[in-house]
């Protein structure tokens, strides 16, 4: 065994020595390969075929010495050849594209303008232009350009559902009308243009059942807030701007000697929600509830930030914290079926937001109260928490119990109603 890797070694010491020896040739010519490569991939698997047949008809003309194998051979490289002149040259495009609005509500459209110039010195022959929208392609046929001139089209792009809906990149393709060869060059990046949940207005959340006003006292004692709770004696380490002078100076007169008292304060809330909506698709009996659900969520997360709160967003793997408006609802554009339950999406919930004043969890009809339970085991005790479940066509319903209240939903327009109808405890 130790002869054998001898050898092998010694073998491989002339190799390495000729491969670093034709390293400024193989550095050479790799722009030429890199040329070469690119010529080849441009024809199509119809081009490829045709040259195999040719070639095979080469050999039978030879070996059969039927020219009739050869006229086909040669007719079949020709049209190759010539397939391949409509892929030559140089393609010198300023092209761009821009959309507006590049967010838009459910049932609207978006018009995406596209525009190429042509910044060569030669005349532009008509081209193909293909432009993605979402898992399509749109095609449109690039007019003849002379040396400087423009071209611009505009598109519609409806956003019939809720989603992100990828646009681009712009691609041109050179060929034949046969589709043997063909060159593509792409110009543009690929933007998003996010279709928003359909939401309703609402009224201040710090009113009715999701009374939770910033500002709210706690029990915990605090050395620096704005609740006042009391009086106490002063101890070092106290910061004497909350020595209470007054009381002091009036206890001081009664007893002998100086006495301090300084202010102790109560914590103090600030508002913070979170909503939580299901993504587990056995929650929901349909697509159409789950939208429902996306867009509850969706509207109260812009209610809160119209009122200022802090607010924190988790639909799945997608989350947001303290967001403004549009990245609110791009989240919720985002938001899609996957393997997260509702539990789980809650525990995430309180890793992102652990300072939640109240939960807001939204599913489907098929969510029952155990797995309620289970989420609400997620929080700490002291943060309110409303579950919303959504079930397309149904009533209003409303179950209160220890730290749940439970409201059920069949329209987005009956959410109003049922938020202003009471107060979260």
């Amino acid at each position: 065994m130790g002869s054998v890797r001898r050898w092998l070694a010694s073998a491989a010491v002339p190799l390495r020595r000729a491969w670093f020896a034709t390293g400024p040739f193989r550095a050479a010519i790799r722009p030429a390969l890199a040329v070469v490569g690119d010529g080849l991939r441009v024809v199509s698997g119809l081009g490829w075929t045709l040259l195999g047949a040719g070639v095979l008809f080469s050999v039978l003309g030879a070996r059969l010495g039927w020219r009739e194998f050869s006229y086909m051979a040669g007719v079949l490289f020709v049209l190759v050849a010539g397939a391949a002149l409509f892929a030559i040259g140089r393609t010198r495009l300023e092209v761009g594209f821009d959309v507006a609005p590049q967010r838009i509500v459910v049932g609207n459209a978006a018009a995406v303008e596209f525009r190429v110039k042509n910044i060569g010195r030669i005349p532009l022959l008509p081209l193909g232009l293909e432009f993605g929208v979402g898992e399509s392609l749109a095609a449109f046929t690039l007019p003849a350009l002379t040396p400087g001139a423009e071209f611009a089209d505009v598109a519609v792009v409806p956003g019939q559902r809720r989603g992100v809906i990828p646009l681009g990149p712009v691609k041109t393709q050179r060929g034949d009308p046969f589709g043997i060869v063909r060159r593509e060059v792409v110009w543009t990046d690929q933007v998003e243009l996010f279709v928003h949940p359909q939401t309703v207005p609402l009224e201040p959340l710090g009113a009715g059942l999701l009374r939770d006003l910033e500002g709210r006292t706690t029990q915990d004692i605090s050395m620096s807030d704005l609740a006042f709770h009391t009086l106490r004696d002063y101890v070092p380490g106290d910061d004497r701007r909350y020595i209470h002078w007054r009381s002091s100076a009036k206890h001081s007169g009664l007893a002998e000697g100086e006495r301090f008292l300084v202010r102790q304060f109560l914590d103090t809330r600030r508002s913070h929600i979170a909503v939580v909506t299901d993504v587990e698709r056995s929650s929901y009996d349909s697509d159409e509830e789950f939208e429902l659900a996306v867009s509850v969520g969706a509207s109260i997360a812009i209610r809160a930030l119209t009122d200022e709160m802090d607010l924190t967003l988790v639909c799945g793997e997608h989350a947001a914290i303290q967001p403004p408006p549009h990245l609110a609802l791009d989240t919720y554009s985002r938001a899609d079926f996957d393997g997260w339950t509702l539990a789980a999406s809650t525990g995430r919930l309180n890793q992102l937001a652990p300072e939640a004043s109240v939960a807001i969890l939204i599913t489907g009809p098929n969510c029952d109260f155990a797995e309620f339970q289970r989420a609400r085991s997620f929080l700490p005790r002291e943060v309110n928490t409303l579950a919303l479940k959504v079930k397309a066509g149904g009533g209003i319903g409303l179950q209160a119990g220890v730290g749940l209240t439970m409201v059920s939903i069949g329209r987005l327009a009956d959410l109003p109603r049922v938020l202003a109808g009471g107060q979260l405890v």
